[in-house]
């Protein structure tokens, strides 16, 4: 990495983000005011537009022409009570199937033209070798969050900077839109957990059925977000409640979103794990919020309470949800579209001027 991307630690990633240019975002308005189209016809695309000028810090904002996805992978302790029915080897087999290009998030980066990396910053079982794979594990697995901590402090900021890290490979290859992709058998109850602590919602009420949990096992994931939320009440540290309740990807995904930021890149939000890592992120550094667009609206009750959180109304609905960054895969196309309005469609003015 060279030294623009690079971070020694989370902090220095923090330090670097600075709110987006709001008087920017109003000169793109205009821009898009100006355009050979009546009022208001573009909608939530012209709107995309002013965001990336924002983002960009141009009235004008470059188009999107790299796309690269980061799929952070990480294994739970609170599978030990089987709250997603399927078995935790899962992991390491998906993640050996995205690296082979097999798995539907590759699928759908080939169709947008998007590059992909797989992290490995927690899995429990072997991944073999190979070029696409970022073999950056903290610990195999996180610890059981319903009975203590799932990670220590230096376990999460290690995952963080890893996550960061990846997303600087990216970066520094000219890529100009970040997208997050995940995996973790039991993903969803973490990040349940982290939704409920950082947005101060009923823990009942953002906990979903994940990979299709029967009523028993839904029953028994609720109660457990619900007491560990709980046994994080008083603490009012967001690096607490991360590593207290998050998974090693949650952390990791925190670092995508804290890189793309401070290199002023968007970062295109997939569902429901990467939308709680966001308001984790945002607890850490609020002006992150400033760079993210929210890709999809996952089916998860607890993606719709952290988008509202974070102020973000999510591109397309499609009732997915898979995870992988597949939603914010979908969304790219959008992302594009929006980013050539202001440098390729035609003004009013040079329309009845020709």
């Amino acid at each position: 990495m060279t030294a623009t991307r690079s971070a020694a630690s989370a902090a220095d990633l923090i330090a670097r983000i600075v709110p987006v240019e709001e008087e920017v975002r109003a000169s793109a308005a205009a821009g898009v005011t100006a355009l050979a189209t009546p009022p208001g016809a573009l909608g939530r695309l012209g709107d995309l537009a002013t965001v990336l000028a924002a983002i960009s810090g141009r009235a004008t904002p470059p188009p999107i022409g790299r796309p690269g996805l980061v799929i952070a992978a990480g294994d739970h302790g609170v599978q030990l009570h089987g709250v997603s029915p399927y078995p935790q080897e899962v992991t390491a087999l998906m993640v050996r199937t995205f690296c082979e290009g097999r798995g539907t998030a590759n699928v759908l980066a080939d169709a947008v033209g998007a590059e992909v990396l797989v992290l490995d910053v927690g899995v429990a079982g072997p991944v073999p070798d190979h070029p696409n794979l970022r073999a950056r594990r903290i610990r195999p697995g996180t610890r059981d969050l319903s009975a203590g901590p799932a990670m220590t402090a230096d376990e999460c900021e290690a995952a963080v900077v890893a996550g960061a890290v990846t997303a600087g490979e990216l970066l520094d290859a000219g890529v100009d839109l970040l997208i997050t992709g995940d995996m973790g058998i039991g993903n969803t109850t973490a990040s349940a957990a982290l939704i409920a602590t950082f947005t101060g919602a009923d823990p009942a009420a953002v906990t979903g059925r994940g990979a299709g949990a029967d009523d028993a096992t839904y029953e028994r994931k609720r109660d457990i977000v619900t007491a560990a939320v709980a046994r994080h009440a008083g603490d009012a540290d967001p690096w607490v409640r991360l590593a207290g309740l998050g998974g090693l990807e949650h952390a990791a995904l925190v670092g995508v979103l804290l890189a793309g930021a401070a290199a002023r890149v968007p970062v295109l939000l997939d569902g429901v794990i990467a939308d709680a890592a966001a308001v984790a992120a945002a607890a850490l550094a609020p002006d992150l919020a400033g760079y993210l667009i929210a890709g999809h609206r996952s089916t998860e009750p607890g993606a719709v309470a952290a988008l509202a959180h974070l102020g973000l109304e999510p591109l397309i609905d499609l009732d997915l949800r898979l995870g992988e960054g597949t939603g914010a895969l979908l969304a790219v196309p959008t992302v594009r579209a929006a980013s050539s309005l202001l440098t390729g469609v035609a003004t009013l003015e040079q329309v009845l001027g020709a």
